[in-house]
């Protein structure tokens, strides 16, 4: 029989049912539970190769820091990728400077700023945060550490990045000089940040059969940047943010827009708020467009999530954005959502 207190019983369900579907998009709707499913994700479509690494550790029981060092190492080491690592398109005085940064499920971090001579920024990063009481070294220092802690010096730049470095300098108004004071930094020189080229950092997140989340992020940065630049990579909160309670994100693209609203935490505070990993990323876009509406038209920022439970999703300003996937049950490249379509 159908009494009212079956009534009141069926209309809160539905209450509770209608309220998770406005929090959850529809990649989300069932999350996977934490504990025994594990999960990767990582940017761009090179991140399948690199999940394939973290994997090796994840699928075997290990820890989720393992794995995203694991992982985003062979995109560092492969010089095909030329925003990562080895092969990374120089800056515009030639050099090949590295960023990082790496984060474990208790809130500790360490990072790397304008390293040079390294292939495996994210190692040094996971050092740091591991050997001293710092979260970040830069440029010489960083290299220092490196070196003393057992990391071989070596040449970065490629043939293949070489080549279009100097097809650059072909075309653009920059003029070295040894004099730093008679260089030419022109604004309408600045290398465009919104080309496909220009942005493809790899960020990767995962949780493993503990239910623990760990984040990586490492990059070249922007080609032909001005020498010293640092993105919003190795910052922690802006390219990368873990908490287990909540969640973890990463972004790439133009990284001076992700700091403005130090991007990474700010969608990990959405889903802490109950939002769901793409809706997320959604919001923080949002805001980035909202302080720079017409910048934004012609850049790309992408952001990337994997909440406590396993969800997972991303959103971009401009269509392209891409993300990858590997867990127990799919391996797959997904296109993300974005703002302008």
């Amino acid at each position: 029989m159908f009494s009212r207190r079956n009534f009141l019983k069926s209309a809160a369900l539905t209450s509770v049912m209608v309220g998770a579907g406005k929090r959850l998009g529809a990649r989300d709707r069932t999350p996977v539970p934490a504990k025994n499913n594990p999960i990767v994700v990582s940017t761009w479509d090179f991140g399948k190769v690199a999940n394939a690494g973290a994997w090796n550790v994840l699928g075997n029981g290990g820890r989720a820091l393992d794995a995203v060092e694991a992982g985003v190492k062979i995109a560092e080491a492969d010089p095909s990728v030329q925003t990562v690592g080895y092969g990374g398109l120089p800056d515009r005085d030639g050099f090949v400077t590295l960023d990082a940064s790496i984060m474990d499920e208790n809130h500790n971090c360490g990072s790397v700023m304008c390293l040079e001579h390294i292939m495996h920024p994210i190692s040094v990063a996971r050092m740091i945060m591991e050997k001293t009481p710092h979260i970040a070294l830069a440029g010489e220092g960083a290299l220092q550490f490196a070196l003393a802690n057992g990391f071989t010096k070596m040449n970065l730049l490629t043939p293949a990045s070489e080549n279009d470095w100097k097809e650059w300098m072909k075309k653009a108004r920059y003029i070295p000089e040894k004099n730093i004071e008679n260089r030419l930094y022109s604004r309408e020189d600045d290398p465009m940040p919104g080309g496909p080229e220009n942005h493809d950092t790899i960020g990767m997140l995962a949780l493993d059969a503990a239910g623990n989340l760990s984040g990586a992020c490492t990059t070249s940065g922007l080609a032909y940047k001005i020498h010293g630049r640092v993105g919003d990579s190795p910052i922690i909160g802006a390219g990368l943010y873990v908490d287990n309670e909540a969640g973890a994100a990463t972004s790439s693209g133009v990284g001076e827009e992700v700091m403005r609203i130090v991007g990474s935490h700010l969608v990990v505070e959405y889903m802490r708020s109950g939002l769901a990993p793409d809706m997320a990323c959604k919001k923080t876009v949002e805001r980035l467009i909202k302080i720079n509406p017409e910048k934004c038209k012609t850049i790309q920022v992408g952001f990337l999530a994997l909440s406590r439970n396993g969800a997972y999703g991303g959103y971009s300003i401009q269509p392209g954005f891409t993300y990858a996937v590997k867990s127990d049950r799919t391996e797959q490249i997904f296109k993300a959502n974005s703002y302008y379509q």
